[in-house]
Formats: structure tokens, sequence, C-alpha cells
């Protein structure tokens, strides 16, 4: 039976603490919440937008993260999603936004059997919406090619990883530019930031087409460490 459907037919236990009676137990849905703020990674990668998150990736929000994305709970959706709305309108004040998630490579949609980072923004967007911000999602970026699992590269593999690994799709890019007469405000969406090569590569790919995305948002930063290589990673 899969952990989406055990979340429907037995009682619920939080994805931060374990505790039962809630798929978020209040204390992990204000850790969840965090105090959005700019958390752009340091040393920063060449194009990357202004990079604006929930909280760090730490604690109870790195398990309701991998939770939702990795054990198939799926319904954890809403509560990361209401992070990255919170997020997103702090970031950018009153202006209409148009979010364009980063898209999931296919051999990770294939595991996960969902998009786990298209369905936030979708849910996100129909938040602000709510609130009385005009938000629409575009997918305006597809995958170009395979890459590597990124987990345990530096800053520079990651990179080199990931160098155009995104395309722009003209079409959607072309509804991008269209969008409130220009009046908008682009922002990339991904679950977490850690070197930030992903969305510096996904920020590349939109300035392709024309257009420019000054801003991202995710639900979590990675804290940074230093390696001995002199390099940066997880």
């Amino acid at each position: 039976m899969t952990t989406a459907l055990l979340d429907l037919v037995l009682p619920p236990r939080c994805a931060g603490c374990d505790t039962p009676g809630a798929l978020v137990c209040p204390l992990c849905a204000a850790e969840l919440r965090g105090e959005p703020a700019c958390r752009t990674p340091s040393p920063v990668p060449p194009g990357l937008p202004e990079c604006w998150s929930a909280a760090d990736y730490d604690g109870a929000v790195r398990r309701a993260i991998i939770a939702y994305k990795e054990r198939g709970r799926t319904a954890l959706a809403h509560s990361l999603a209401g992070a990255l709305a919170l997020t997103a309108g702090v970031a950018v004040g009153g202006h209409p936004v148009v979010l364009v998630p980063v898209p999931g490579m296919r051999q990770a949609l294939r595991r996960r059997g969902h998009d786990p980072v298209a369905r936030l923004a979708g849910l996100a967007a129909g938040y602000l919406r709510a609130a009385g911000w005009p938000a629409t999602v575009v997918r305006a970026i597809a995958p170009r090619r395979r890459t590597a699992d990124q987990a345990g590269l530096s800053s520079s593999q990651r990179a080199v990883n990931l160098s155009s690994a995104f395309r722009a799709v003209p079409g959607e890019c072309a509804a991008v530019r269209g969008l409130w007469s220009g009046e908008g405000v682009v922002l990339l969406v991904d679950d977490v930031v850690t070197t930030g090569a992903t969305l510096a590569e996904a920020a590349r790919a939109l300035r392709t087409a024309g257009v420019e995305a000054p801003l991202a948002v995710t639900i979590a930063a990675t804290r940074r460490r230093y390696h001995p290589s002199g390099d940066y990673g997880e």
C-alpha cells in the first residue's frame, strides 16, 4: 500500500516529528513557515537570481520535504506550498507574479511518480490568488538531457553536472513575456537551494528566450559548510 494511501486510511503522523494526529503538527508547521528571507548561497554562481526561502533545510523542514519528495507523502504538498506562497509574497511585495517551476529530471520523475516542484508551484499560485495577488504558473523550462544525482556533489561539480541541462520552451516563454504587459515578476520555484547551480542554470535557460527571472523562491535553503578542497557544498 502506498504512503499516500496510508495517509488517507490511517491516522496521520506529523512528517516533521512523527507525533500522531496531523500531517504537520502546529510546532512543525511554525518551523516550516519559518521566517521568509533572502538566503542566497555564497559563493554566488554566475547568473543566479536573488534567492528567497522560508527556512533553513534542517530539522522538521528537511524531514517534511524528504517525506513529500521521496517517500510518497504527497498530501504534504498543501503545507509546503503554503510556505512557498508566503515566501513569494514577502519577496515580491504586491507585484503580479509568474511562477516558473524548475523541472524535475525525467529519471527522477519516473522514480517518484509525480513532479513535486510543479505541483507546489500550482498550489502556491492558488494561495497567492486567494490572497489577492495576480499569480500564474508557466512551465517555461524543460530538461534537455540526463544529469547525475546531485547528492554529495560540490558546488563546482554541480555546476558541471547541470551545464546546459535545461532548455527554454519557446511558446511558454512567449506567454511569460506577454503576461501583465511586463509588470509581473518572474519567480523561479524550487524546493531547496543548496549551491544555487540548479537555479542559475534554470535562469540561464530562460534568458536564452528573452525572459529575466530576478528572483527565486524555495521552501528551504541548505546551510553551507566549507570543504578542505576549498569548495562549498552541503
